[in-house]
């Protein structure tokens, strides 16, 4: 009995030892929230996430989460944090307030909201210069994305702030101006306004007056089944962004990814500046697809649906991030 005890004893402290004695890994880098970016008009929280020993000119993505959603939950379910941990960028991560929006969201369709220079988009603006010169990332690699309110807040970035940003991101989300041609925001997400591309893309014009380009790219993800945000906003957002690039309407190329209908849209010149994955049968939410392998992210959850595709993953690699 002495014997078994003291074995035991002896087996204790020695797994004890190799604890103490097993040097702890470094801390991986974590979200942190930045302060003082600006005047912050629109009365935003900003977070990043800047992964350890990332060197300078690297890309940015900003990440706007979807209404109930905050800044980390939406940087983990969507993939975006592993993803800049394996390819070697940073992510803005803004976080709405509930005295701005009850239910967290974005105001997208709220004009002081969407003007460049005022409110949540100024806010959204200022935090992108801050993050450039706190972190020495690469201007000219900025990229864009949210999904819902967030993903209709990236396209108010890409019309008022053109400048800012290489390339924009739109899940289940809707087009610049959108809540005032439809005469509401709820018009406008379930049953979508009537314009011409023309008109579309007058409004994005008419966001930064005089501007002459170049201008953000655009990809669309957007759920068939989706009832919260119609799929003929994905429509509308093609239209808006293809005339936006003096391209029309009418697709290039098409395939399927994963199964999903894909179609490429091109300028004159032959450059994508439109593409757009159609999800046959999901509803509102960010696409993901869990898993180890190199093309997977994300997590499922609520508004975050495990469609076997990620659509952060399929972002980052339009955008040049993964090589």
């Amino acid at each position: 009995m002495r014997q078994t005890r003291a074995a035991t004893l002896l087996a204790a402290l020695t797994a004890l030892l190799s604890v103490l004695l097993t040097p702890t890994p470094a801390a991986a880098a974590s979200l942190t929230e930045v302060t003082g970016f600006g005047s912050n008009p629109g009365a935003l929280r900003m977070y990043r996430y800047v992964p350890d020993g990332l060197p300078s000119g690297r890309p940015v993505v900003v990440a706007l989460h979807g209404c109930t959603q905050n800044a980390s939950g939406y940087g983990t379910g969507s993939g975006w944090l592993p993803l800049a941990d394996r390819y070697g960028f940073s992510v803005v991560l803004p976080q709405q307030q509930s005295g701005n929006n009850l239910s967290s969201c974005f105001n997208w369709f709220q004009t002081g909201d969407t003007t460049r220079g005022q409110g949540e988009a100024a806010s959204l603006a200022q935090m992108v210069d801050r993050h450039l010169a706190d972190t020495g990332a690469d201007p000219s690699r900025v990229h864009v994305t949210g999904l819902s309110a967030g993903g209709g807040m990236t396209s108010v970035l890409m019309a008022a702030y053109p400048e800012k940003f290489a390339a924009g991101g739109v899940v289940a989300g809707l087009p610049y101006g959108c809540a005032q041609a439809a005469g509401s925001p709820y018009v406008c997400m379930y049953v979508g306004a009537t314009q011409t591309p023309a008109q579309w893309g007058d409004r994005v014009r008419a966001a930064r007056p005089g501007y002459t380009g170049p201008w953000p790219t655009l990809t669309v993800f957007q759920g068939t089944a989706d009832y919260t945000v119609k799929p003929v906003n994905m429509t509308d957002l093609m239209r808006q962004w293809t005339d936006v690039h003096g391209a029309d309407q009418t697709a290039d190329a098409g395939d399927t990814v994963a199964g999903y209908p894909h179609q490429v849209f091109r300028s004159p010149a032959g450059r994508t500046v439109v593409e757009t994955y159609a999800l046959t049968g999901m509803g509102h939410g960010q696409p993901v697809d869990p898993g180890a392998a190199a093309t997977q992210c994300g997590t499922a959850g609520a508004y975050f649906l495990d469609v076997n595709l990620c659509a952060a993953h399929r972002l980052a690699t339009t955008w040049g991030l993964t090589g």
